[in-house]
Protein backbone atom coordinates (compact mmCIF):
# COMPACT_ATOMS: atom_id res chain seq x y z
CA UNK A 1 0.00 0.00 0.00
CA UNK A 2 1.50 3.39 -0.52
CA UNK A 3 1.74 6.17 1.66
CA UNK A 4 -1.19 7.96 0.52
CA UNK A 5 -3.74 5.04 1.13
CA UNK A 6 -2.09 4.57 4.48
CA UNK A 7 -3.30 8.26 5.14
CA UNK A 8 -6.17 8.13 3.92
CA UNK A 9 -6.99 4.39 5.91
CA UNK A 10 -5.97 6.35 9.15
CA UNK A 11 -7.85 9.32 8.34
CA UNK A 12 -11.17 7.32 7.62
CA UNK A 13 -10.45 5.31 11.34
CA UNK A 14 -10.36 2.02 9.45
CA UNK A 15 -11.58 -0.50 12.16
CA UNK A 16 -8.62 -3.02 11.08
CA UNK A 17 -6.21 -0.58 11.66
CA UNK A 18 -7.06 0.72 15.60
CA UNK A 19 -4.93 -1.62 18.20
CA UNK A 20 -6.26 -4.39 19.61
CA UNK A 21 -5.95 -5.44 23.28
CA UNK A 22 -6.77 -8.89 24.83
CA UNK A 23 -7.72 -9.05 28.80
CA UNK A 24 -7.91 -12.94 29.19
CA UNK A 25 -10.13 -14.18 26.51
CA UNK A 26 -11.77 -10.94 25.44
CA UNK A 27 -10.86 -8.35 22.51
CA UNK A 28 -10.71 -4.77 22.69
CA UNK A 29 -10.12 -2.53 20.32
CA UNK A 30 -8.98 0.81 21.62
CA UNK A 31 -11.07 3.94 20.58
CA UNK A 32 -8.91 7.09 22.19
CA UNK A 33 -6.85 7.84 24.77
CA UNK A 34 -7.99 9.33 27.35
CA UNK A 35 -5.15 9.86 29.92
CA UNK A 36 -1.88 9.37 30.87
CA UNK A 37 0.17 9.97 33.88
CA UNK A 38 4.04 8.92 35.47
CA UNK A 39 3.05 5.06 35.83
CA UNK A 40 -0.06 4.37 33.43
CA UNK A 41 -2.13 5.16 30.37
CA UNK A 42 -5.61 4.84 30.64
CA UNK A 43 -7.68 4.36 26.93
CA UNK A 44 -10.95 4.08 25.63
CA UNK A 45 -12.00 0.43 24.76
CA UNK A 46 -14.83 -1.00 23.04
CA UNK A 47 -15.79 -5.03 23.79
CA UNK A 48 -15.70 -6.23 20.23
CA UNK A 49 -18.44 -8.96 21.33
CA UNK A 50 -20.75 -6.38 23.26
CA UNK A 51 -19.79 -3.16 21.80
CA UNK A 52 -19.48 -1.66 25.34
CA UNK A 53 -17.00 0.53 26.40
CA UNK A 54 -14.77 0.21 29.20
CA UNK A 55 -11.43 1.95 30.71
CA UNK A 56 -8.54 0.08 30.38
CA UNK A 57 -5.38 0.70 32.82
CA UNK A 58 -2.61 -0.27 31.54
CA UNK A 59 0.27 0.03 33.86
CA UNK A 60 4.20 -0.53 32.26
CA UNK A 61 6.42 -2.39 34.70
CA UNK A 62 10.34 -1.68 34.61
CA UNK A 63 10.83 -3.79 37.92
CA UNK A 64 9.90 -6.45 40.11
CA UNK A 65 8.51 -3.67 42.65
CA UNK A 66 7.00 -2.10 39.89
CA UNK A 67 4.98 -5.08 39.08
CA UNK A 68 4.36 -5.58 42.46
CA UNK A 69 2.61 -2.71 43.41
CA UNK A 70 0.78 -3.36 40.22
CA UNK A 71 -0.91 -6.22 41.36
CA UNK A 72 -1.37 -4.93 44.49
CA UNK A 73 -3.78 -2.09 42.90
CA UNK A 74 -5.29 -5.16 41.62
CA UNK A 75 -6.27 -6.59 44.64
CA UNK A 76 -7.14 -3.60 46.36
CA UNK A 77 -9.91 -3.35 43.54
CA UNK A 78 -11.07 -6.69 44.13
CA UNK A 79 -11.26 -6.21 48.26
CA UNK A 80 -12.83 -2.73 48.25
CA UNK A 81 -16.19 -3.57 47.15
CA UNK A 82 -18.83 -0.09 47.69
CA UNK A 83 -20.73 1.63 45.85
CA UNK A 84 -18.58 4.58 45.61
CA UNK A 85 -15.23 2.99 45.18
CA UNK A 86 -14.21 1.47 41.33
CA UNK A 87 -15.26 -1.66 40.18
CA UNK A 88 -12.43 -4.01 38.38
CA UNK A 89 -14.44 -5.41 35.61
CA UNK A 90 -11.26 -7.75 34.48
CA UNK A 91 -7.25 -7.81 34.88
CA UNK A 92 -4.73 -9.51 33.23
CA UNK A 93 -0.78 -9.72 33.94
CA UNK A 94 1.70 -10.12 30.51
CA UNK A 95 5.71 -10.50 30.38
CA UNK A 96 8.27 -12.26 32.97
CA UNK A 97 7.15 -12.44 36.45
CA UNK A 98 11.19 -12.09 36.94
CA UNK A 99 11.94 -8.77 35.38
CA UNK A 100 15.85 -9.20 33.77
CA UNK A 101 17.81 -6.24 32.49
CA UNK A 102 16.20 -3.90 29.87
CA UNK A 103 12.98 -6.18 29.93
CA UNK A 104 9.19 -4.61 31.20
CA UNK A 105 6.22 -6.43 32.01
CA UNK A 106 2.36 -4.94 31.20
CA UNK A 107 -0.88 -4.74 33.59
CA UNK A 108 -4.27 -4.55 32.36
CA UNK A 109 -7.08 -3.60 34.03
CA UNK A 110 -10.51 -2.96 32.82
CA UNK A 111 -12.43 -0.75 34.27
CA UNK A 112 -16.13 0.78 33.84
CA UNK A 113 -15.95 4.18 31.48
CA UNK A 114 -17.97 7.53 32.90
CA UNK A 115 -18.38 8.97 29.78
CA UNK A 116 -18.52 12.85 32.60
CA UNK A 117 -15.64 12.36 33.08
CA UNK A 118 -13.67 13.00 36.58
CA UNK A 119 -14.73 15.50 39.44
CA UNK A 120 -11.68 17.57 38.12
CA UNK A 121 -13.03 17.92 34.67
CA UNK A 122 -17.10 18.72 35.58
CA UNK A 123 -15.73 21.67 38.25
CA UNK A 124 -13.10 22.63 35.02
CA UNK A 125 -16.02 23.58 32.63
CA UNK A 126 -18.06 25.50 35.58
CA UNK A 127 -14.57 27.07 36.60
CA UNK A 128 -14.69 28.94 32.81
CA UNK A 129 -18.06 30.67 33.98
CA UNK A 130 -17.59 30.74 37.19
CA UNK A 131 -20.83 28.12 37.72
CA UNK A 132 -20.21 27.39 41.47
CA UNK A 133 -21.96 24.40 42.21
CA UNK A 134 -24.87 24.37 45.25
CA UNK A 135 -24.28 23.88 48.32
CA UNK A 136 -26.48 20.73 48.56
CA UNK A 137 -25.59 19.36 45.49
CA UNK A 138 -21.30 19.88 47.24
CA UNK A 139 -22.28 18.23 50.03
CA UNK A 140 -24.38 15.17 48.32
CA UNK A 141 -21.25 14.66 46.35
CA UNK A 142 -18.62 15.10 49.28
CA UNK A 143 -21.27 13.19 51.56
CA UNK A 144 -20.61 10.34 49.25
CA UNK A 145 -16.85 10.49 49.03
CA UNK A 146 -16.60 10.48 52.67
CA UNK A 147 -18.97 7.42 52.67
CA UNK A 148 -16.50 5.28 50.58
CA UNK A 149 -13.19 6.79 52.52
CA UNK A 150 -14.63 5.74 55.98
CA UNK A 151 -15.37 2.46 54.58
CA UNK A 152 -11.30 1.94 53.66
CA UNK A 153 -10.59 3.16 56.91
CA UNK A 154 -12.77 0.68 58.57
CA UNK A 155 -11.66 -1.73 56.53
CA UNK A 156 -11.24 -5.34 58.24
CA UNK A 157 -8.29 -6.76 59.18
CA UNK A 158 -6.53 -3.80 58.52
CA UNK A 159 -7.73 -0.06 57.71
CA UNK A 160 -6.50 1.34 54.92
CA UNK A 161 -5.72 4.76 53.40
CA UNK A 162 -6.21 5.92 49.92
CA UNK A 163 -3.89 8.50 49.94
CA UNK A 164 -4.39 10.52 46.80
CA UNK A 165 -7.30 11.67 47.30
CA UNK A 166 -8.06 14.55 44.79
CA UNK A 167 -10.62 15.61 42.16
CA UNK A 168 -8.82 14.22 39.48
CA UNK A 169 -9.11 10.67 41.27
CA UNK A 170 -13.25 11.02 41.60
CA UNK A 171 -15.32 9.66 38.77
CA UNK A 172 -18.37 10.91 38.21
CA UNK A 173 -21.64 8.93 37.40
CA UNK A 174 -24.29 9.92 34.80
CA UNK A 175 -26.45 10.78 38.16
CA UNK A 176 -23.27 12.99 39.32
CA UNK A 177 -22.53 10.32 41.96
CA UNK A 178 -18.65 10.22 42.67
CA UNK A 179 -16.63 6.90 42.61
CA UNK A 180 -13.17 6.71 44.09
CA UNK A 181 -10.55 5.70 41.58
CA UNK A 182 -7.32 4.91 41.59
CA UNK A 183 -6.58 3.24 44.07
CA UNK A 184 -2.26 2.59 43.15
CA UNK A 185 -1.49 4.89 46.28
CA UNK A 186 -3.54 2.52 48.64
CA UNK A 187 -1.69 1.31 51.74
CA UNK A 188 -2.42 0.75 55.56
CA UNK A 189 -3.84 3.36 56.76
CA UNK A 190 -1.07 2.98 60.42
CA UNK A 191 2.53 3.37 59.58
CA UNK A 192 4.88 2.78 62.49
CA UNK A 193 7.89 5.26 61.58
CA UNK A 194 11.14 4.03 62.91
CA UNK A 195 14.04 6.33 62.03
CA UNK A 196 15.46 8.83 59.34
CA UNK A 197 15.51 5.70 56.99
CA UNK A 198 12.17 4.70 57.17
CA UNK A 199 11.02 8.39 57.52
CA UNK A 200 13.18 9.35 53.75
CA UNK A 201 11.43 6.23 52.53
CA UNK A 202 7.90 7.13 53.37
CA UNK A 203 8.54 10.42 52.28
CA UNK A 204 9.87 9.73 48.91
CA UNK A 205 6.54 7.25 48.30
CA UNK A 206 4.38 10.40 49.11
CA UNK A 207 6.31 12.77 46.62
CA UNK A 208 5.87 9.59 44.00
CA UNK A 209 2.34 8.92 44.80
CA UNK A 210 0.69 12.03 46.06
CA UNK A 211 -0.25 14.66 44.39
CA UNK A 212 1.57 18.02 46.00
CA UNK A 213 -1.98 19.85 46.06
CA UNK A 214 -3.45 17.63 48.19
CA UNK A 215 -0.71 16.00 50.31
CA UNK A 216 -1.04 16.44 53.80
CA UNK A 217 1.80 18.77 55.40
CA UNK A 218 3.53 15.46 57.53
CA UNK A 219 4.10 14.02 54.59
CA UNK A 220 6.03 16.67 53.08
CA UNK A 221 8.77 16.42 55.97
CA UNK A 222 7.98 13.01 57.57
CA UNK A 223 9.63 13.14 61.13
CA UNK A 224 12.21 10.06 62.15
CA UNK A 225 9.93 8.92 64.61
CA UNK A 226 6.78 8.93 64.10
CA UNK A 227 2.93 7.53 63.60
CA UNK A 228 1.20 8.42 59.93
CA UNK A 229 -2.18 7.56 59.96
CA UNK A 230 -5.70 7.68 57.74
CA UNK A 231 -5.55 11.43 58.73
CA UNK A 232 -3.15 12.05 56.13
CA UNK A 233 -6.57 11.67 53.61
CA UNK A 234 -8.31 13.94 55.99
CA UNK A 235 -6.29 16.56 54.67
CA UNK A 236 -7.27 15.99 51.00
CA UNK A 237 -10.42 15.59 51.74
CA UNK A 238 -10.67 19.45 53.08
CA UNK A 239 -8.59 20.23 49.84
CA UNK A 240 -11.12 18.37 47.65
CA UNK A 241 -14.01 20.47 49.48
CA UNK A 242 -12.61 23.68 49.17
CA UNK A 243 -12.11 22.78 44.92
CA UNK A 244 -15.51 21.73 44.89
CA UNK A 245 -16.28 25.31 45.89
CA UNK A 246 -13.62 27.45 44.24
CA UNK A 247 -12.84 25.04 41.71
CA UNK A 248 -9.48 24.33 42.60
CA UNK A 249 -7.34 23.34 45.78
CA UNK A 250 -6.65 25.56 47.95
CA UNK A 251 -2.59 24.81 46.90
CA UNK A 252 -3.08 24.50 43.50
CA UNK A 253 -2.22 28.29 42.53
CA UNK A 254 1.08 28.14 44.72
CA UNK A 255 1.86 24.71 42.43
CA UNK A 256 0.76 26.83 39.10
CA UNK A 257 3.08 29.88 40.17
CA UNK A 258 6.28 27.73 40.90
CA UNK A 259 6.61 28.72 44.65
CA UNK A 260 6.88 25.91 47.31
CA UNK A 261 3.78 23.98 48.27
CA UNK A 262 5.65 22.00 51.01
CA UNK A 263 6.01 25.61 53.04
CA UNK A 264 2.19 27.01 52.06
CA UNK A 265 0.89 23.42 53.02
CA UNK A 266 3.12 23.73 56.45
CA UNK A 267 2.45 27.06 57.19
CA UNK A 268 -1.25 26.10 58.14
CA UNK A 269 -2.79 29.21 56.10
CA UNK A 270 -5.64 28.82 54.24
CA UNK A 271 -7.13 31.51 52.15
CA UNK A 272 -10.65 31.64 51.28
CA UNK A 273 -11.94 34.84 48.80
CA UNK A 274 -13.76 37.21 50.37
CA UNK A 275 -15.76 37.34 47.02
CA UNK A 276 -18.09 34.41 47.56
CA UNK A 277 -21.15 32.40 47.51
CA UNK A 278 -20.75 30.46 50.49
CA UNK A 279 -21.52 31.00 54.24
CA UNK A 280 -18.83 31.00 56.94
CA UNK A 281 -20.27 27.13 57.84
CA UNK A 282 -18.95 25.81 54.71
CA UNK A 283 -15.58 27.33 55.13
CA UNK A 284 -15.86 26.07 58.32
CA UNK A 285 -15.94 22.51 57.37
CA UNK A 286 -12.82 22.81 55.31
CA UNK A 287 -10.99 24.47 57.89
CA UNK A 288 -11.87 21.97 60.37
CA UNK A 289 -10.10 19.19 57.78
CA UNK A 290 -7.26 21.09 57.16
CA UNK A 291 -5.07 20.89 60.29
CA UNK A 292 -1.54 21.05 59.77
CA UNK A 293 -1.09 19.15 63.13
CA UNK A 294 -2.42 15.19 62.02
CA UNK A 295 -2.83 14.73 66.05
CA UNK A 296 -5.15 17.12 66.12
CA UNK A 297 -6.49 16.29 62.58
CA UNK A 298 -10.20 14.65 63.22
CA UNK A 299 -11.18 11.35 61.82
CA UNK A 300 -13.62 10.53 59.37
CA UNK A 301 -16.46 10.00 61.50
CA UNK A 302 -16.11 13.59 63.01
CA UNK A 303 -16.40 14.40 59.47
CA UNK A 304 -19.15 12.89 58.58
CA UNK A 305 -21.18 13.86 61.70
CA UNK A 306 -20.19 17.04 60.74
CA UNK A 307 -21.26 17.01 57.06
CA UNK A 308 -24.89 15.77 58.31
CA UNK A 309 -25.06 18.66 60.94
CA UNK A 310 -24.51 21.00 58.23
CA UNK A 311 -27.26 19.11 55.76
CA UNK A 312 -29.81 19.14 59.02
CA UNK A 313 -29.02 23.02 59.23
CA UNK A 314 -29.87 23.34 55.32
CA UNK A 315 -32.84 20.86 55.83
CA UNK A 316 -34.27 23.47 58.28
CA UNK A 317 -33.78 26.25 56.55
CA UNK A 318 -36.09 24.77 53.50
Amino acid sequence: MNALGLSLLVKMGCFCSREVLYVNNTRYVIREKLGEGGFSTIDLVENVATKRCYAVKRIICHSVDDQKTALLEIEYCKKLRHPNIIELIDSTFKGSADIVVNATSEVYMVLPFYRRGTLHDYLDVRSATKDYLSVSEILRIFSDVCGAVRYMHEFKPEALAHRDLKTANVCLTDGLSPVLMDLGSVAPAKVQVCGSQDAQRLQDLAAERCSMPYRAPELFNVKSFCVIDERTDIWSLGCVLYAMCYFKSPFDAVYERGDSVALAVMSGKIHFPEDTPFTQEMHDLVSFMLNENPAERPFITDVIEKVDDYVRILDNQV
